[in-house]
């Protein structure tokens, strides 16, 4: 078999079954980009206006589907445009393949267009490596088979991640006589490591012995599938659950025995339950810093005396921050498995549903729901921010997909818009990505064609890749953006407020001296092709919302809402460590006591 580079690439991703590659064209990947040509009844190319949004959409389309994308960039400033998504893939574990063109490798070091190469030779992939799970620095085609096929290896397993392999354009191009590939299968682990039996034993123990059980579900439940698995052994114990940002949906959240989120900007029920509670189930869980509200004793986590039962795939985050009394390495979904038939074994079902624990949930959860009520509720205009998101949920179905990025409409949609199945809530999680939501929601919606698939976000998030509701035109992508315009960097703008007072707020809001200015974003939608209507008034979030579903195309919703600190926003029920000036003498000493808590 006598194949270019290229065609090897190709090749593989078909076999792979790969059905969208997502990039730009360029002079440094142009023999790639006519092989794709040559395949195109196989595989179909997505041409996005960034490469930022190339990898979001990547990262979407395996969020919701569970299966990896390539995409493709030239040499040097394309590919260095793929960082931010990359990072965010990286960060919250997310598979996909990400190929670069790069320097002839006999032109190395002489200064080609767009080389870096004045401390090594060719040198601009390392600013990707701390973004990539594994990178393959290529330079002959006869490596390619087996670089690609070890890149689909690693992406997938263990704990997941972005993997990148660069393509000299004299590799991409170079024909070499290579024997036939083998099919995926043949290169492909199939286990799922399920945790040592002696700690599962032990982490049995612990939970059939628990009077205030909480299991804390994270993205690993949803990465692996564990849903099923954690509701079961939920019920069998009468065990309280919550989740993070990227376990949300992994357990239904109408559910009774429920209770939402802990962390800095959660919910206080989450909170309550899970400092009260006297064993801890962290599943795929990372603890990061807002999770646990910086390590303040008492604020979303007492541990100790609470004990902690750790389960992840990634041994490096047990006991990363958080003493363990059982550390559990292995797949989430196994784990949960393998815990179900050991406390199966230990104890008969609970009759959780007449339980004063369970009742203690619902009391919790009732006072969380009664303290952002009013809001959620309201009538004035410009809207609520809790008003809105909640209008949105009436319209959606139970398997509308939404994207939120980072901001106070994330904070918000966390904390109020419940969902019942997994895969339904998507966020861009511990990069905090803004730009993030309408690209991955194009990516989700080329996964899931007859789904609604609505993002989510603010004006300065949405305009960070505004850009790509030309290609939504282009390749007919139905994703409906509702953006809720507060004309400004409204999450910053209230930390300024709350850590350093009225007088702190400065370069926050889009503004000609002390007037908004905004652009009008319906209107330059519209522009792009793409259906758009700008609205103030709660009645008609519903009704617009529904008419952009059934029309079948891209669309935005633009709403002005409330920007006044109180209503701009969600609650902050736990602690986040900010850092005060130590000119803001009064303030500083409120941080500094609040400070001293923290354990880490």
């Amino acid at each position: 078999m006598r194949l270019t580079g290229s065609e090897i690439v190709t090749d593989i991703l078909v076999r792979e079954g790969v059905p969208y590659v997502i990039g730009i064209p360029g002079h440094g990947n142009l023999a790639l980009v006519d092989a794709f040509r040559r395949r195109q009844d196989d595989l179909r190319v997505i041409m996005p206006r960034h490469e930022q949004a190339a990898v979001h959409m990547a990262d979407g389309y395996f969020r919701v589907k569970g299966e990896p994308l390539a995409v493709f960039t030239s040499i040097g400033a394309g590919a260095a445009n793929t960082a931010i998504g990359l990072a965010t893939a990286y960060v919250d574990s997310i598979p996909l393949l990400l190929l670069i063109g790069e320097t002839h490798t006999y032109m190395r070091g002489v200064g080609v267009l767009q080389e870096i190469e004045r401390q090594h030779w060719s040198d601009m992939p390392r600013m990707l490596y701390p973004t990539v799970k594994r990178a393959w620095h290529i330079d002959s085609p006869v490596q390619l088979q087996r670089a690609m096929s070890q890149a689909f290896n690693a992406m997938r397993t263990g704990r997941p991640g972005p993997a990148l392999v660069t393509l000299p354009m004299d590799v991409q191009a170079d024909l070499v006589e290579l024997p036939d590939a083998p099919q995926p299968r043949a290169r492909r682990p199939h286990d799922r490591p399920a945790g040592d039996p002696t700690a599962l034993q032990q982490a049995a123990r612990l939970l059939t012995g628990a009077s205030r059980p909480v299991i804390v579900a994270g993205g690993g439940v949803i990465l692996s599938e564990g849903w099923d698995e954690l509701r079961q052994l939920a019920e069998h114990l009468g065990a309280c659950v919550v989740t993070t940002m990227q376990g949300k949906g992994a357990f239904p959240e109408d559910h009774p025995l429920y209770a939402w989120h802990m962390g800095s900007n959660a919910t206080t029920c989450g909170n309550y339950m899970t400092t009260h509670a006297d064993v801890l189930l962290a599943v795929g869980v990372r603890f990061a810093d807002k999770a646990a509200s910086s390590y303040k004793p008492g604020a979303s986590f007492s541990i100790p005396p609470t004990r902690l039962i750790h389960a992840d795939i990634d041994p490096f985050e047990i006991g990363k921050n958080y003493p363990v009394e059982v550390g559990i390495v292995g797949d989430a979904q196994a784990i949960l498995a393998g815990l179900l038939e050991a406390v199966r074994a230990l104890t008969p079902p609970r009759n959780w549903r007449d339980a004063p624990y369970t009742r203690e949930i619902a009391e919790h959860v009732a006072g969380w729901w009664a303290q952002s009520r009013a809001l959620r509720e309201s009538n004035s205009a410009p809207v609520t921010m809790g008003r809105a998101i909640g209008e949105v949920r009436k319209v959606l179905p139970p398997e509308g997909i939404v994207f939120t990025s980072s901001g106070n409409v994330q904070a918000q949609v966390f904390q109020e818009m419940p969902f019942t199945r997994p895969r339904t809530y998507l966020a861009a999680g511990g990069f905090s990505t803004m730009g993030w939501s309408f690209p991955a929601a194009m990516g989700a919606k080329l996964a899931a064609p007859d789904t609604p698939v609505v993002a989510l976000v603010g004006d300065g998030d949405f305009l960070m890749t505004f850009q790509e509701l030309a290609t939504a035109v282009q390749y007919h992508i139905p994703v409906v953006s509702v953006v809720l315009n507060n004309q400004g960097w409204q999450a910053i703008r209230d930390l300024q407020i709350i850590a350093y007072g009225e007088e702190a707020v400065y370069a926050t809001m889009f503004e000609d001296g002390r007037e908004p200015l905004t652009p009008h974003i319906a209107d330059a939608a519209r522009a792009f092709g793409a259906h758009a209507v700008r609205i103030s008034r709660p009645d008609e979030i519903a009704p617009a919302l529904e008419h952009a579903l059934a029309l079948g195309g891209p669309a935005v919703i633009e709403v002005m809402v409330d920007s006044s600190l109180g209503t701009s926003g969600g609650l902050a029920p736990g602690w986040w460590d900010v850092p005060v000036p130590g000119y803001f003498e009064k303030r500083r000493e409120v941080y500094e006591r609040e400070r001293r808590d923290e354990r880490i």
